[in-house]
């Protein structure tokens, strides 16, 4: 099995919160992983050192600056109420809606969804931020969203 139910999730009060409900149809498809599951993407696709973005170090590819290329103000948006995720990260991602979606807060704590889910439901994912990383199956742009309101715009590398 690669996903717990989103009720056990540990984290799940963020998509329950009352000020930003979710459609019932959009919460089936938000799909926080198991530790095993998590612990093998966020290897493959984020790093095989260390277990949370507050330790990224050169030798990951998420803590090389050189990867990086813009950062912009997710906090501005969400505190306005923007129901959907800002169009200068859309723009610059450049995912089709169903892409398959990681959000990715350590090496337990990965959720998967669709892109136009995660568009929608931004605002609950950003009680997650702390250096969380949003990467797309397949994609080389990544998002690195962090707690005082930034968010990173880059591209991971082939072979991280």
């Amino acid at each position: 099995m690669n996903y717990i139910a989103l009720d056990a999730f540990k984290k799940a009060w963020v998509f329950r919160h009352q000020d930003l409900p979710i459609d019932e149809a959009d919460l089936a498809r938000i799909k926080p992983m198991t530790e095993q599951r998590a612990a093998v993407l966020w290897t493959t696709m984020v790093s095989r050192e260390q277990d949370h973005p507050d330790f990224f170090t050169p030798h990951d590819w998420p803590g090389k600056e050189e990867n990086w290329h813009e950062s912009l103000d997710w906090e501005g948006p969400w505190e306005a109420g923007e129901t959907t995720l800002p169009d200068t990260i859309c723009d610059f991602l450049n995912w089709e809606d169903n892409t398959t979606v990681y959000f990715c807060m350590s090496r337990e704590l990965i959720i998967e969804t669709q892109f136009d889910v995660f568009k929608r439901t931004w605002q609950n994912f950003m009680f997650l931020a702390d250096g969380s990383l949003l990467l797309g199956k397949k994609r080389d742009t990544a998002v690195m969203f962090s707690e005082s309101g930034e968010a990173r715009l880059g591209k991971r590398p082939k072979n991280p």
